[in-house]
């Protein structure tokens, strides 16, 4: 009959014993670290939370219901839903119609104030004495104040006393001054073909672009500072055109940036309101939706379609950026 010594059967109890302890320590500091990121991230959380996701929630439950100043007071989570204020938005060709210039404002805009911001960065990419100064002034329609600015370009384009007026008239051969801000459409003949311009638009986007490219400018110009010299060197020693260089060396190390610029753009461009209601006020075919829904608010009082038809600008944006993130986004990162 063998027996077994009792410290031998004692010993994985007492190992255990530290084992667990380290366990229940490493268990406690674990919770602890937890608690300390929560009350760290706490005042982000609730800023977030009072001034972006309540409004959010507000705004949604406003759409639904039939509200107008005079009877804000009956608003609340308990009012009288319905769906009316969106079968009006769908229903309307006032709607439709400013949705249509708002993208094509957003998709001109932000093309050309990209196109706009990569030719600047190419023309001031080598060094030159005074290189520093012209891309500091390059940055001054960027961060103007933009009442400033708004108020320069009307003062430029006005039709009576306006200096891009008198320069038409007495140097371009314009026959009449030409109300930049305040004619819808205009009938211009080039090479003998005559089609119709949308004046105010083409104007407003043209300020567009004027005052946004400088933020493609300084992402461009920071990417293209990262592009290897030995690249375009061995490219110029092998006879390669100017073209070609920016053709097969520049533009596939730029399309990533340019592709995050466009989703940018096209998203601040998409809700923009200050620069076309500073300029035209949404007259003369520039009503874009964000200043309908403002024109909603303010002028008419309608509170709920003016909500309806923000939550439907958001709902359009969101497609439109899942779009991108979807199809195009993963290529861009796998290239």
């Amino acid at each position: 009959m063998s027996t077994t010594p009792r410290g031998d059967s004692a010993a994985p109890a007492r190992d255990s014993a530290p084992v667990q302890r380290t366990r229940n320590k490493r268990s406690s500091m674990a919770k602890a670290e937890q608690r300390a990121g929560l009350t760290l991230i706490s005042p982000t959380l609730i800023i977030v939370l009072v001034l972006i996701v309540i409004p959010i929630l507000w705004t949604i439950m406003l759409s639904f219901q039939q509200i107008r100043l005079l009877n804000l007071r009956t608003a609340g989570v308990l009012g009288n839903y319905t769906v009316s204020n969106f079968a009006e938005v769908f229903s309307s060709p006032g709607f439709l119609e400013a949705l249509i210039i708002t993208l094509v404002y957003s998709v001109a805009g932000t093309g050309l104030a990209i196109g706009l911001g990569l030719v600047t960065a190419l023309a001031l990419r080598k060094p030159f004495r005074g290189r520093t100064f012209v891309r500091a002034a390059t940055l001054i329609p960027y961060v103007a104040p933009i009442v400033a600015v708004t108020f320069v370009w009307t003062t430029m384009l006005n039709p009576q006393f306006g200096i891009i007026n008198h320069w038409g008239t007495t140097f371009l051969g314009w026959e009449e001054a030409v109300p930049f801000l305040s004619e819808r459409q205009r009938e211009v003949s080039f090479l003998g073909i005559t089609f119709t311009v949308p004046t105010a638009l083409f104007t407003v986007i043209a300020f567009e672009a004027w005052r946004s490219f400088p933020f493609a400018f300084l992402f461009l110009t920071a990417r293209l500072q990262a592009v290897p010299a030995s690249l375009d060197e061995a490219a110029r020693v092998d006879g390669a055109t100017p073209t070609q260089r920016f053709r097969y060396i520049l533009l596939p190390q730029l399309l990533p940036t340019i592709a995050v610029l466009s989703v940018l753009r096209f998203i601040w461009t998409f809700n923009s309101f200050d620069d076309i209601y500073l300029l035209t006020g949404g007259g003369a075919g520039t009503e874009v939706v964000a200043v309908r829904v403002y024109n909603f608010l303010i002028s008419r009082g309608d509170i709920g379609a003016a909500a309806a038809q923000a939550v439907v600008l958001a709902a359009i944006l969101a497609v439109l950026v899942g779009i991108y993130l979807k199809f195009f986004a993963k290529k861009e990162e796998v290239s």
